[in-house]
């Protein structure tokens, strides 16, 4: 699957595509829908699949100081786009000079400078300068550049409520990994690089594979049942620490997985991490001994748990 950038001209084989528009930050059931409708039209139409996507976040460039929010990196979304059939990620660069751009400008950016044959969006979505374009504003403009425009009703679910990013947060920030686990049709996972750290767990047969938190989201500090995904596709059942590790000092924000039975190392590799179940919030323990034993049971819950959990990808 290509990664294209907004920055760059549209490939020619990829020009006359369909186009999701979003940010899609997550790829829950609702972008799901999107992203879906996008690619059904394109294989109808004998049209290449693109999903655009923003990065940063408008957020990140209008309130800078905001607090990590991000459920997913690019490669994440990319990868998770692939699986639903796109051929092609659009990255739109969203500077001042795209926030910028009024309503007709961004419209002519898709229809004549990329070639986009036909968008489709969520009923929600908004864009160009001041968040002045709605879905109406996209069909009408696009339609006088040969461009079509179809927006997709949000997806509810069962209770009746609305899909969205923001709810997946609030489940992520409150300990509840099956309500976002339900909202994405996937666990929570967190990507990263494995770093060195001060190495103390393999000293208490407890190694772990340390992973810097980033642009995500911060969910409730505390352990939790997880399982690994390595680089060459092994799933790896464990538990972990995601916080400041109050019993030592000085406190440093980690996520710190135990892999049960495990004992390669990680260091350097890229490797995801998919938060199952939160067993409880972070403990200070009164020495080693009792963080051992605190540790043991944590990781003999988190597997009875895990026994039962089927794997998800």
């Amino acid at each position: 699957m290509e990664r294209l950038s907004s920055g760059a001209p549209m490939p020619a084989r990829l020009r006359g595509g369909i186009m999701a528009l979003g940010n899609f930050d997550g790829f829950h059931q609702g972008h799901q829908a999107v992203v879906g409708r996008a690619v059904e039209l394109a294989r109808a139409q004998g049209r290449p699949a693109i999903v655009a996507t923003f990065d940063p976040h408008p957020m990140r460039l209008f309130t800078p100081d905001a607090p990590p929010f991000r459920l997913t990196t690019l490669d994440q979304r990319q990868a998770l786009f692939a699986r639903a059939g796109a051929d092609a990620m659009m990255v739109f660069a969203f500077d001042r000079a795209l926030a910028a751009l009024d309503a007709a400008a961004f419209v002519r950016l898709l229809a004549q400078d990329m070639g986009v044959a036909g968008v489709v969006t969520g009923e929600d979505f908004t864009f160009g300068k001041g968040r002045s374009g709605s879905v109406t504003t996209l069909a009408e403009l696009g339609a006088a550049m040969g461009m079509r425009a179809e927006a997709v009703a949000p997806v509810r679910d069962g209770a009746g409520d609305v899909v969205s990013s923001s709810r997946i947060r609030y489940a992520l920030k409150a300990g509840d990994c099956a309500t976002a686990m339900r909202l994405l049709t996937r666990p929570f996972a967190i990507e990263g690089v494995v770093q060195h750290g001060d190495k103390l767990g393999r000293t208490i047969n407890f190694p772990t594979a340390n992973i810097d938190l980033g642009h995500y989201l911060r969910p409730a500090y505390g352990i939790y049942a997880v399982r690994g995904i390595l680089s060459d596709g092994r799933v790896l059942d464990g538990a972990a620490n995601l916080g400041v590790r109050p019993t030592f000092d000085p406190p440093k924000l980690l996520l710190e997985p135990h892999f049960f039975d495990f004992a390669e190392s990680l260091y350097d590799q890229r490797i995801e991490v998919q938060l199952i179940r939160y067993l409880h919030g972070e403990v200070k323990y009164d020495g080693l001994d009792a963080l051992m034993a605190g540790i043991a049971r944590d990781c003999e819950e988190a597997r009875q748990i895990l026994a039962g959990t089927p794997r998800l990808a």
